[in-house]
């Protein structure tokens, strides 16, 4: 099996069309796309993207019978995802990945989306990493969004000590048939593994994927969400043990180059390309 992965690539356009190119040209069997695939910034518009863009980009993955698996990131809001659903139902090849097992011959693909708290406003699909999480500091009032427009969550701390943790949303994942042919695609990096670098140096990674993959030994897990991380820390991926964890990292917003990778899973060999914007 041939899979090209690609992450954060936040709803830009020609990113989608060359990794369709790639796909065909390299004859892939399978995409993954690691989340935050809507656009940044007008955030109540991400449905408009999913209507007019993204149904009609999958449809062209069905015509070639190329599979294609996605997920929503932290920057895709909450409220679209029962859209997101739908448009993938509408198709054999299309499938989401969130809290879900796809399976390809004998290799199982899980998704899992939820992130640790970061510090930035939109929490909709953040958690505390363990119950002894130590907050990063804040910016600005933490908001989570709804059919008529953000709700601020006012105290923010006490909110999120209801939600499950991203330990326990690890114990409700699907329990694969073979760990060792299974490959986890974590939105989240693992910490302590050099994925997870932010451009400040911080390590924002999670203790708690790190436990996971450490004490499940999957074939591969991959990762995105810290797009600087692989320029920062010259790492873009790692061994856990016998585990592969990719990272490929992202080029940022506003950037002319997209980062992807290319992985053979029967032979294990995996690269990392960067295409610039023709």
């Amino acid at each position: 099996m041939k899979i090209l992965y690609v992450t954060d690539i936040h709803g830009i356009k020609w990113k989608y069309e060359q990794i369709y190119h790639k796909a065909l040209s390299l004859k892939i069997d399978v995409v993954i796309n690691g989340g935050d695939m809507l656009p940044f910034g007008n955030f109540f518009k991400q449905d408009d993207f999913l209507i007019n863009f993204l149904n009609n980009y999958f449809s062209k993955f069905e015509d070639v019978k190329i599979y294609y698996l996605g997920m929503m990131g932290n920057d895709d809001l909450l409220i679209f995802d029962d859209l997101f659903e739908e448009t993938c139902n509408r198709y054999h090849y299309i499938h989401s990945i969130a809290q879900k097992k796809f399976e390809f011959g004998k290799f199982e693909i899980i998704g899992m989306n939820w992130v640790t708290d970061l510090p930035f406003a939109l929490k909709d699909r953040a958690r505390k990493d363990t119950r002894n999480f130590v907050f990063p500091k804040q910016f600005g009032e933490s908001v989570v969004s709804s059919p008529n427009g953000w709700i601020t969550i006012k105290d923010w701390y006490s909110y999120v000590e209801n939600l499950p943790t991203i330990e326990e949303e690890l114990k409700n994942l699907v329990i694969p048939d073979n760990m060792g042919n299974t490959i986890y695609v974590f939105h989240m990096p693992p910490i302590n593994l050099g994925l997870d670098i932010c451009h400040d140096g911080r390590r924002v990674g999670s203790k708690a994927i790190y436990d996971f993959i450490k004490k499940r030994q999957p074939k591969i897990t991959l990762h995105g969400h810290i797009h600087e991380s692989p320029k920062v820390s010259g790492h873009w991926y790692s061994f856990l043990d016998k585990t592969l964890c990719i990272q490929p990292g992202q080029s940022l917003f506003n950037e002319k180059n997209m980062i992807y990778c290319i992985i053979d899973i029967e032979k294990m060999n995996y690269k990392r390309f960067s295409l610039n914007k023709m």
